[in-house]
């Protein structure tokens, strides 16, 4: 496993880090599975975990605790987010930071996760849901401030609604930004405009999200691919975007290198941007977890293929379907 320095907090962390979302009631998730897979990461040298309040009710926080405990000799990096007050995901223009992230509710979830993972200190705390015009509301700098005089978190983190990846420039100008995490992918190369330089130049770590696109850069989505009921993927892949994304992904396929198949290109595409911190795919099998931190090798793709790539870019509007 390589690592890389995550911004201006110094961190060396695993390039190839963990998604836990589905770790917390998805279908077919089972704790004894989700916690020898986070194992067996971390014997392969992960040491990022992302998770949230929201995957699970901290369900996802607490097996996440029990992994940091079981390796008390190693620096694992946890990272949580806090869920916005209303419970509703994404944000929506015209949400106010009352609606979603009082000082009070900021501090009342910090300490909730603090608790789910049953540690001393929250490595970095992110706000699971985001707009940029509540950027110099001293209400939420404040609070954020007095989390980390307190101990209770180090750093402070920003998740960026999906396909928005403008939509916290100016809450990075404030300088209390740590890290913005963001979708970033074969597809989704919108970060790259404005995010990424702007992080660059305030040294602010980027945790790259959805690297698989939700599945279509697996390559196993089919347009007749159909999900348990309950199963958020029913709401997202909408006929719509399903039929587009396979589209896109058969489009994509013949660029696929004889020996490689689509999601390590797909991992191993983001990687060739150093001004990535870290990748957050979910992994909840043994064998997905190998494959995906098997990228982490040095290897880098021929320059011919990442221009190649760059054509395959895609750029989406949120829309109501896109959560």
């Amino acid at each position: 496993m390589h690592n890389r320095t995550f911004g201006r907090t110094g961190w060396s962390v695993s390039e190839i880090g963990y998604g836990m979302w589905g770790m917390a009631g998805w279908k077919g998730s089972d704790d004894a599975e989700s916690l020898a897979s986070l194992q067996r990461s971390v014997d392969l040298g992960c040491n990022f975990f992302d998770t949230a309040w929201g995957y699970g009710a901290g369900h996802s926080e607490g097996l996440l605790g029990k992994l940091v405990k079981a390796n008390s000799g190693k620096k694992l990096y946890v990272a949580t987010k806090l869920p916005p007050k209303n419970f509703k995901w994404p944000s929506k223009r015209g949400y106010t930071l009352d609606d979603c992230f009082p000082p009070e509710h900021i501090k009342e979830y910090a300490h909730k996760s603090l608790t789910n993972l049953g540690l001393d200190q929250i490595d970095l705390l992110q706000f699971h849901v985001w707009e940029d015009a509540w950027a110099t509301d001293e209400r939420w700098q404040r609070a954020m401030e007095d989390l980390k005089a307190e101990g209770v978190i180090n750093a402070i983190g920003i998740s960026v609604n999906r396909w928005e990846p403008e939509n916290v420039v100016e809450s990075i100008k404030t300088g209390l930004v740590d890290a913005v995490q963001v979708i970033y992918n074969i597809f989704d190369q919108a970060p790259e405009d404005v995010l990424f330089p702007l992080c660059q130049e305030r040294n602010v770590a980027v945790i790259a999200r959805v690297p698989f696109d939700e599945g279509t850069l697996t390559g196993t989505l089919t347009k007749d691919s159909t999900w348990d009921a309950g199963d958020w993927r029913n709401t997202y892949f909408v006929p719509a975007n399903l039929n587009a994304s396979v589209d896109r992904a058969e489009k994509l396929r013949p660029v696929v290198p004889a020996e490689m198949k689509m999601p390590e290109l797909a991992l191993r595409w983001i990687l060739e941007d150093t001004r990535v911190s870290t990748i957050i795919p979910g992994m909840r099998k043994l064998k997905n977890v190998e494959a995906n931190i098997a990228t982490s090798d040095g290897k880098r793709l021929a320059p011919a293929l990442m221009a190649e790539l760059k054509t395959h870019r895609w750029d989406r509007r949120p829309t109501d379907w896109s959560q």
